[in-house]
């Protein structure tokens, strides 16, 4: 039996949640930023463990003073990939707003923090000390790169073995 598992993707605009589903998706990485408008869906097949898993992620669009998120695309959440973009600090306080907004809602789920850009280290305003701090709050931030695909297959695997029971 093939299990399917709906996955929102959230964050920030431009913090790379679409290159992200690329990457993981079809191994690709595009450099050309591409606004995503209200929602797309992509699946991926994977085996973790004992069980065929689908996920089936919900690339949302960014979440800034312009634009909410909306509440009902993540009816029937199962996961979440929290994403922020290490070289800009504000995203990843926006990420844990996020976090928060969701939690307080009826769609509560797990959720994985991913801070993506991991290739523009030298220009990362989150420091060690902030990544921290987040493990001192329960968090496991994983770093991650769209671009090199560094920590991605990581970061979707770590979200499949909470949804499915086998990792806290």
């Amino acid at each position: 039996m093939i299990l399917k598992k709906k996955v929102c993707m959230l964050g920030s605009f431009s913090v790379g949640k679409t290159s992200l589903v690329r990457r993981y998706t079809e191994a690709l990485y595009q450099d050309q930023y591409l606004t995503t408008v209200g929602v797309k869906v992509s699946k991926k097949a994977i085996r973790v463990g004992d069980d065929d898993l689908t996920m089936v992620l919900w690339d949302l669009a960014g979440d800034d003073e312009f634009q909410k998120l909306r509440i009902d695309y993540l009816r029937g959440a199962n996961g979440y990939l929290l994403v922020a973009d290490g070289t800009r600090r504000a995203t990843l306080d926006k990420a844990l707003d996020i976090h928060a907004r969701v939690q307080a809602s009826p769609h509560a789920a797990p959720a994985v923090l991913v801070v993506n850009k991991a290739d523009l280290a030298v220009d990362w305003e989150v420091t060690p000390e902030m990544l921290e701090e987040l493990h001192g709050r329960g968090w496991e931030p994983l770093q991650s790169s769209a671009k090199t695909g560094d920590g991605v297959e990581e970061a979707f695997r770590a979200l499949a073995e909470m949804m499915l029971g086998q990792k806290k």
